[in-house]
């Protein structure tokens, strides 16, 4: 279901443009995940890049990410953005199970969370068999990139390569007949995004000129700068309560890339 890598690259680079966002700006929506700025109940599991607070090898990037959410949350209209800690800061490689279908899952099947926990390391295990060891990918900070419900910055992977090996691993969790029986499913093309913050008041007469421009001079700036990357070196699996919430336990499926 994923794209070349060409086409991603094009895709997110067309996500970070001004005329994109004046287009996004028409449709965005107040995030049901928070109300009035606080949490609500949203739990699931996903397979993630570790999270800011426990990788240390992109202390610098993720330090970057956090200043940004800061001057966003200090330029855009109070309210509308409803920051996400910065310790939870993480890239998704692949959603697996949220909110109602994985309270529904779990209501029916009492082992579900060990049952995914088993499948999913079979997933990695399979993965590590069918691509050959590398050096950790790369992915470069791209841009601000928004989505209905939130805002967040685009990656892009420096080299086919390291796109291909996040492919493959997808593949080989999508793909895996066991966790299928499950109730996962593909839903979404990847995205490599880092989210900063959902949206959450939006007022009738917000001014969506004012900000496209904030959003653009972000881009403008960093690409008169030095590049951003997140090196990506292991996924795991993580589960969450609510948006603000992740963890996971030591013995939990770890793969590394």
């Amino acid at each position: 279901m994923d794209e070349t890598y060409q086409n991603y690259v094009n895709r997110m680079a067309r996500l970070t443009l001004p005329s994109t966002y004046e287009t996004q700006l028409q449709h965005i929506q107040k995030s049901p995940k928070f109300k009035e700025g606080t949490p609500v109940p949203f739990p699931g599991f996903s397979a993630i890049a570790p999270l800011a607070e426990n990788d240390s090898h992109n202390s610098t990037f993720y330090s970057h990410l956090e200043t940004i959410q800061q001057q966003l949350l200090e330029q855009l209209d109070p309210g509308l953005f409803v920051p996400i800690p910065a310790k939870n800061f993480h890239l998704t490689i692949a959603d697996l199970i949220w909110d109602s279908a994985y309270k529904d899952l779990t209501a029916k099947n009492p082992d579900f969370d060990l049952q995914l926990q088993k499948y999913l390391r079979e997933s990695f295990h399979n993965y590590k068999q069918t691509v050959l060891p590398s050096t950790s990918g790369q992915w470069q900070l791209l841009g601000l990139v928004m989505l209905p419900r939130a805002l967040t910055v685009g990656l892009v992977p420096t080299d086919e390569a390291d796109y291909e090996k996040i492919i493959q691993l997808r593949r080989s969790i999508y793909q895996n007949s066991n966790l299928i029986s499950l109730g996962i499913e593909q839903q979404y093309y990847l995205t490599g995004h880092v989210t900063l913050g959902y949206f959450g008041d939006i007022r009738s007469d917000l001014d969506r000129d004012r900000i496209v421009k904030i959003l653009s001079d972000f881009n403008d700036r960093w690409l008169e700068s030095e590049p951003q990357f997140l090196t990506i070196d292991r996924v795991q699996l993580h589960k969450f309560n609510d948006m603000t919430r992740y963890w996971r336990e030591p013995d939990w499926p770890v793969v590394e890339l």
